[in-house]
């Protein structure tokens, strides 16, 4: 099943996170038990809330991507998510996906049910994970980011952001073409707030439809209760969820295929709204 059964062109698809990590910066911790394992019940109650809330699938992650955080294992990282993707699988109809750099990590995933796979270092990080995607025909959405995690935010620059993220974003399609992954099961994520100032997020968000174009691929963004927001209101994480919401009205304005959130019900509304108005410019006016 690829991009065109995933992600569908009549609507903006809404992937839910589901973190099984201590340190995310948004929801570590939530879904852990007092001994730091995940809960099965509360997983299960999460993953229920974000589906009845409208998202069309989940994005289960075992290791923190937040702006300076350290790596875990790889077997730290396995022993976070493939239970809960098995879980997950066995209990709902939507497709999940794991949001992970690292070969094995993906390949233990894909075996427990996942049907994407969600590397936020277009695989910068570990080019092997191509290669596991491709032999299980899963799809793959590579993001854009400089350096990793622990480094990401260290003074970055971009000359032009819309070109440079562009190229090296090819390149990452490239090296999964290269592994066998055909083009019908790429998507491709600007990477907000993965090594970007806040200039830099706003000019990706605003030219999406340009990305799009550039790559011809599906684009996700996944802007929800990021820094940038807080830079513009003044909120702290846990009351950005408006300005998330108008991110994602924006984003799917401006031609995104899916965005990735934490709140379901607010974000199908808004990017639903954001498409509808998209849909309706007139191609010949500036």
């Amino acid at each position: 099943m690829g991009t065109e059964q995933l992600f569908p062109r009549d609507r903006v698809t809404v992937m839910g996170v589901l973190n099984a990590t201590p340190d995310s910066f948004s929801d570590g911790g939530r879904l852990l038990d007092e001994f730091g394992a995940a809960s099965p019940d509360r997983v299960l109650a999460a993953a229920r809330a974000l589906t009845d809330s409208g998202a069309h699938m989940l994005d289960v992650g075992g290791e923190s991507t937040r702006p300076g955080a350290a790596a875990v294992s790889v077997q730290e990282e396995i022993d976070r998510t493939a239970g809960v993707i098995e879980l997950l699988a066995g209990e709902f109809d939507v497709p999940i996906s794991i949001d992970s750099r690292r070969a094995p990590v993906a390949l233990a995933a894909l075996g427990a049910g996942a049907r994407l796979v969600n590397d936020v270092s277009g695989l910068f990080s570990d080019p092997d994970l191509a290669g596991v995607v491709a032999d299980a025909g899963a799809v793959l959405i590579l993001g854009h980011m400089r350096g990793t995690p622990a480094t990401m935010q260290r003074d970055p620059h971009y000359a032009d952001v819309l070109e440079e993220v562009a190229g090296e974003l090819e390149a990452s399609v490239g090296r999964a073409r290269t592994a066998g992954v055909p083009s019908r099961n790429l998507v491709v994520d600007p990477g907000i707030g993965f090594g970007k100032r806040f200039e830099d997020n706003l000019e990706l968000l605003a030219h999406l439809g340009w990305l799009k174009g550039r790559l011809g691929l599906p684009v996700m963004v996944g802007a929800s209760r990021k820094a940038f927001l807080g830079t513009i209101t003044g909120d702290p994480v846990a009351e950005r969820e408006q300005a998330s919401h108008a991110a994602c009205a924006v984003a799917a304005f401006t031609g995104a295929d899916a965005v990735r959130v934490h709140d379901a019900a607010g974000a199908w509304r808004a990017a639903a709204v954001g498409r509808a108005i998209g849909s309706a410019r007139r191609k010949e006016l500036p």
